[in-house]
């Protein structure tokens, strides 16, 4: 990457600040543009979500990864719990959805309550385990609740084998003029669902798996207690990649933990964060970090800005930090403040090869929260900050009631923000196709066919307010 006339400002930028001018490009297609990165994560998009608790879930962790992004599972989370978590992911179909499946004599009260956990919003009524029907929120609307869903469901289904190809499978639903249909195995048991948009997408998208061909998964442990037991017990249930995660990721304590982790010798990738600068990045790679997580203060959740003054604008903090690990064959993630599709292809020009989302995606029907809706009707999800009240109650909850108290004063960082589902867009998998859209064309007008040739070929102008604003859409007449 390189400034518009080679000239550097001296002062540091958010991603709002700078824009990219378009190169001369021989690449004709913005399908042919390459994704995946080549940190060791296995990623085949560029995009990995936050380890939040009101974000990263098992049916987050399966549908991301389905797409070639990543999970970070909490640190807060239970062992037993993320042993679970990492299983179930490692046992999902790479191309068809996991099923809603409800018994012929459960209620719509009962669909109701599950169908807004997945974004295809229907549910397979199951017999045997067998397909029998089909239920959409359409089909419940302004039926009593304790009605059984053998009286409404659809019998009327299209089954598709479940090793049908992608294609063929759109095709048939076209065809059919049907949104959704159950798939089964040789044995006509339920395997799971597909839509058109799940079939297109399986055709433009390459899962992210291991050796073995399983979706993969990540997971985050802190930098205090036994960091070596549970990041042993972490690599032991199967994780793909190991997080180590603190706020502060220059300090002692996460280069102590570092070296415990290093201590277990993990086979899969190390990432330790956060810093924000070139000597933090080289503490880290010295204590056995593979990955530096760059950003401290610019997520919607975090306020550690506004209470400290500490933190560093988002692009020049990965610009530095990129150029530092690439000296050492290393790599950077860049972790928050990411709101449009520009600003992660921005991340990417400056080095960071993957971009970490965390509250864009909380608003999703994947996000592990229950959907609430306002007085008008329109939906939500809560979402908060990892450091805020909130999280630090669920993080000690096994410790004393004053040492919980202690530690209560001192939190940063949103408890509650209310995080509304785009009617356009309910699912991650629309917020994906929308980032992937936009990263896909950046590359393009560089005249890049990766995100390595991107990184280099990126020339990078800063712009002014008026410049920003003058960049956005109007959706409707400004007379």
């Amino acid at each position: 990457m390189r400034f518009l006339n080679d000239q550097k400002p001296p002062y540091d930028l958010t991603y709002d600040d700078v824009f990219m001018v378009p190169s001369r490009s021989a690449v004709g297609s913005r399908q042919g543009v390459d994704l995946s990165s080549h940190d060791g994560t296995g990623t085949t998009i560029p995009l990995v979500v936050a380890n939040m608790t009101a974000i990263a879930g098992r049916r987050m962790a399966e549908t991301v990864a389905r797409r070639g992004g990543l999970v970070v599972i909490p640190q807060d989370i239970p062992i037993d719990v993320v042993a679970d978590v990492v299983g179930w992911v490692k046992q999902r179909h790479l191309v068809l959805d996991t099923p809603i499946v409800l018994a012929p004599h459960a209620t719509v009260a009962d669909a109701l309550s599950l169908l807004p956990k997945r974004a295809h919003g229907a549910g397979v009524v199951v017999e045997d385990g067998r397909p029998i029907g089909i239920v959409t929120e359409s089909d419940l609307t302004g039926v009593d609740r304790f009605t059984q869903l053998t009286e409404v469901m659809s019998r009327d289904l299209l089954v598709l084998d479940a090793s049908i190809d992608p294609r063929e499978a759109f095709n048939r639903l076209d065809a059919a003029h049907r949104r959704i249909a159950p798939a089964v195995g040789a044995d006509g048991r339920l395997v799971g669902i597909l839509n058109r948009k799940g079939a297109l997408r399986a055709t433009l998208y390459t899962p992210a798996t291991d050796a073995q061909g399983k979706l993969r998964v990540a997971a985050a442990v802190g930098i205090n207690g036994d960091v070596a037991g549970r990041a042993k017990a972490l690599l032991d249930a199967g994780v793909d990649t190991l997080v180590v995660d603190t706020a502060h990721g220059h300090q002692e304590s996460m280069i102590g933990a570092l070296k415990a982790v290093r201590g277990v010798d993990p086979k899969v990738p190390v990432v330790a964060g956060n810093v924000v600068a070139a000597e933090g990045v080289r503490d880290l790679v010295e204590a056995g970090a593979d990955i530096i997580k760059v950003g401290v203060g610019p997520g919607a959740m975090c306020t550690t800005r506004m209470m400290t003054g500490v933190g560093r604008p988002q692009f020049s903090a990965v610009l530095e930090c990129a150029a530092e690990a690439r000296k050492f064959g290393k790599h950077v993630w860049a972790d928050g403040g990411v709101r449009h599709p520009r600003d992660v292809a921005m991340a990417l020009a400056a080095g960071a090869s993957n971009v970490m989302i965390g509250s864009w995606f909380a608003g999703t029907c994947e996000s592990p929260g229950d959907l609430q809706h306002t007085a008008d009707g329109r939906p939500y999800k809560e979402s908060f900050g990892m450091a805020s009240a909130r999280a630090v109650q669920n993080r000690t909850s096994e410790e004393s009631a004053y040492d919980r108290a202690r530690k209560g004063l001192f939190e940063e960082g949103i408890s509650t923000s209310r995080m509304f589902l785009d009617p356009a867009r309910p699912g991650v998998e629309d917020l994906i196709d929308s980032i992937i859209a936009g990263v896909r064309s950046s590359c393009t007008y560089a005249g890049a066919g990766s995100l390595e040739e991107f990184r280099e070929r990126a020339v990078i102008g800063v712009q002014s307010a008026a410049g920003y604003a003058e960049g956005k859409p109007l959706h409707a007449s400004w007379q």
